[in-house]
């Protein structure tokens, strides 16, 4: 059927109100073909799907679902390997200068120097080590109780907030996740939506968004133990501690995940610390016994954070001893390492070795690090194929192998190590992680490889991820790449 283009808009335009527009249309689709009255049906409903998608509001509230759903598609049409990382040794390049050099020009965000390096006590400072016999039960009055839920990776800001608002700090765990986790940078996204690929924040962030953004000054050690965290206590001093757990996800499998919790008490009576978990319900005021805290703290080389106002500083380094020295406290997590290598086995046999080899990049021996995850990675191996027994998301939470790898040469192994972080998933409800450090440590592997056009792609997509990646900006610059179009 012929349609004369000036009689169509006469009838559209000229006379809308008059019943020959429903007559035009109807003699036009009595004329038509079923097949083709049902493709002009089915493109007007796609089209009209489209713009109501993009819609921010609608687009905001489904994107995730449509998100979810590819990445169970892609789970079936990408093959998954079996997570299991194999090293493949140093034959790939020349190791870079002396870790001693590389420590004060490190290549990713770390730790501060004012909160990592051994603070400076005053004169009036008391003697470290107290030797005053501790109490056999503290619960800290004061404790404003902040969970992480309708939030997507809530953790490090939900703990942090605890820990500022204590000491009488009046921001949100929102206030915190606007700086540290930033998350894509879509309009039509809310800010909680935009944050949903962002699987965790580091240590490093959560020091850095205290002692850049508040009056308030935090410091991080490894290889505390229960002893200490009791003195802080009762000093009034809280905790943050990273711990690995197994917890039951939303398709009803057990795995492995880090997790943050705030330390607010103890009670020897009980045989446990009182802890604030941000993602049970409830979570408030939780006894967690000794022997499960140390076990789950394990994972994480025995990692503490402490947050306390400026004015404390003395207390705080008198309370701390040995921890005070940042080299006497890695050496301190240097022999739990080795002693747990001693006598765990299975995954707490391999978390032992990672403990090793984290503590001998913070003592600045890399290739002893190496070494140390080789042994790690090795036994991970040989573990049950559950990811109860497999913890394939260790990478989300600790970036210290790539530090070994990298700096003892063995690019080779930093790219397939980040390339395993980042496409491993156990199960088609997983999204895929998106994870900057290793975007970005999986770029300084290609551009140790010569691979520069693949190293660009990942230091874009560092940024992308987060735009406040600061050690993937300056790489950017560096080699005078732009960012992601």
């Amino acid at each position: 059927m012929k349609i004369e283009r000036a009689s169509f808009f006469n009838i559209l335009l000229i006379q809308p109100f008059t019943g020959d527009v429903f007559r035009f249309i109807m003699n036009f689709m009595s004329r038509l073909s079923r097949s083709k009255i049902s493709l002009i049906a089915g493109l007007s409903v796609l089209l009209v799907l489209i713009g109501l998608y993009n819609i921010p509001w609608v687009y905001n509230r489904v994107y995730w679902r449509i998100d979810d759903l590819r990445n169970q598609i892609m789970f079936y049409i990408q093959p998954q390997s079996a997570g299991v990382f194999v090293p493949v040794g140093n034959k790939t390049a020349t190791i870079l200068p002396s870790p001693q050099v590389m420590r004060t020009a490190p290549p990713t965000p770390t730790v501060p120097l004012a909160a990592s390096s051994t603070l400076t006590p005053a004169q009036s400072a008391t003697p470290a080590m107290p030797s005053t016999p501790l109490p056999a039960q503290v619960s800290l009055p004061g404790v404003i109780y902040v969970d992480q839920h309708h939030r997507w990776n809530y953790c490090g800001p939900a703990n942090l907030s605890m820990a500022l608002n204590f000491w009488g700090w009046k921001g949100t765990r929102d206030d915190i996740a606007e700086v540290i986790k930033p998350g894509i940078p879509d309009p039509k996204l809310d800010f909680i939506q935009k944050g949903k690929t962002d699987k965790n924040v580091m240590p490093y962030e959560l020091i850095n968004f205290v002692n850049n953004n508040t009056p308030y000054h935090a410091l991080q050690r490894f290889g505390g133990d229960m002893d200490l965290i009791k003195r802080l206590i009762a000093a009034g001093f809280p905790v943050v501690i990273e711990k690995g757990y197994y917890e039951r996800d939303y398709n009803g499998r057990i795995g492995w995940m880090g997790h943050y919790l705030f330390v607010t008490g103890y009670d020897d009576a009980r045989g446990g610390f009182i802890v604030q978990d941000a993602y049970l319900v409830p979570g408030k005021n939780l006894l967690s016994k000794y022997t499960d805290f140390e076990e789950g703290w394990r994972s994480f080389d025995y990692l503490f954070m402490v947050v306390y106002p400026t004015a404390k500083e003395n207390q705080v380094v008198s309370l701390l001893g040995d921890w005070n020295d940042l080299n006497l406290a890695n050496q301190k997590a240097m022999d739990k390492a080795n002693e747990d290598i001693k006598t765990q086995k299975g995954i707490d046999l391999f978390f032992a070795w990672f403990n090793a080899g984290t503590s001998h990049v913070q003592l600045l021996q890399y290739q002893d690090a190496a070494n140390a995850y080789d042994q790690a990675f090795s036994i991970y191996a040989t573990l049950e194929t559950n990811d109860q027994q497999r913890p394939y998301r260790i990478m989300w939470y600790q970036s210290w192998p790539y530090w070994a790898y990298y700096y003892s040469g063995r690019y080779q192994d930093v790219v397939d190590l980040a390339t395993t972080a980042l496409t491993y998933r156990a199960n088609p409800n997983d999204s895929f992680p998106m994870l900057e450090e290793s975007f970005y440590w999986r770029a300084m592997g290609e551009l140790g490889l010569g691979q520069s056009g693949a190293a660009v792609n990942d230091l874009q997509q560092a940024v992308y991820y987060n735009s406040s990646f600061s050690a993937a900006l300056q790489k950017l610059q560096e080699i005078g790449a732009p960012l992601k179009p």
